[in-house]
């Protein structure tokens, strides 16, 4: 089973019943929104962890819910659904934060594969993430510290927080420098200066006491961005 919770935001019945079915079969925990206005409350207050938004909604639209959700919840993961003819949307559905598209009509084995793909490379993954070893110590998340072996504590700040979870959520995956941008930054990657990654990442290993020269817990992997090392 899953046990992760996703909204389904679409005002056509038969559509939205489909999608709720196919999810729940699938081992999600489902939730539904009708029209604009209860999927922006739901949006705005339901624990879940990730939203499918229809785009054309009565009352407030799916790009306003999208909006509203990026500002106040910026890392919960957003599929767009579309109909083939709104392709102007759709691509600003994307520049407004959506993770991923669906086109309608669309398969369950696609839908099920993208929501797969998104919660796999999504920072607001569950708390499975909580702690994380290293050579030297441990991280507790939650707790927002590095344990290093002999009592020494280091305070970790929520930014470098949620890019550690998102690294060590993906041991042995090459992350670019652009996907971190995208995902845990949220921000259109492209023009953009992506030092201040670099110097999230040193003061990571600071903290970490990883070896800037030599790393052996975030990896460089040279002109894509870094990996976190796979535990031997």
């Amino acid at each position: 089973m899953h046990n992760r919770t996703i909204l389904v935001v679409e005002d056509d019945a038969a559509i939205r019943q489909g999608i709720v079915d196919a999810i729940a079969f699938a081992g999600y925990t489902p939730l539904e929104a009708s029209d604009g206005h209860q999927g922006l409350a739901r949006a705005m207050d339901a624990e879940c962890d990730l939203i499918l938004l229809d785009l054309v909604l009565p009352g407030p639209d799916g790009l306003e819910i999208l909006k509203a959700v990026r500002k106040e919840r910026p890392t919960l993961p957003v599929i767009i659904l579309t109909a083939r003819g709104e392709e102007r949307d759709r691509v600003k559905g994307l520049r407004l934060g959506a993770d991923d598209y669906v086109v309608k009509p669309f398969s369950v084995k696609e839908l099920l594969a993208r929501i797969e793909a998104v919660l796999r490379r999504s920072p607001e993954r569950p708390d499975e993430v909580s702690k994380v070893k290293f050579p030297g110590g441990v991280v507790d998340l939650a707790r927002r510290e590095v344990r290093l072996a002999g009592g020494k504590r280091e305070e970790l700040t929520d930014r470098e927080v949620t890019l550690l979870r998102y690294l060590a959520a993906n041991p042995g995956r090459a992350i670019s420098r652009d996907e971190i941008l995208t995902r845990i930054w949220r921000l259109d990657p492209r023009g953009i200066d992506t030092r201040t990654i670099d110097m999230h990442v040193a003061r990571l290993r600071e903290k970490l006491r990883d070896d800037p020269d030599e790393p052996a817990i975030i990896l460089t992997v040279r002109g894509v961005g870094y990996m976190f090392a796979e535990a031997t």
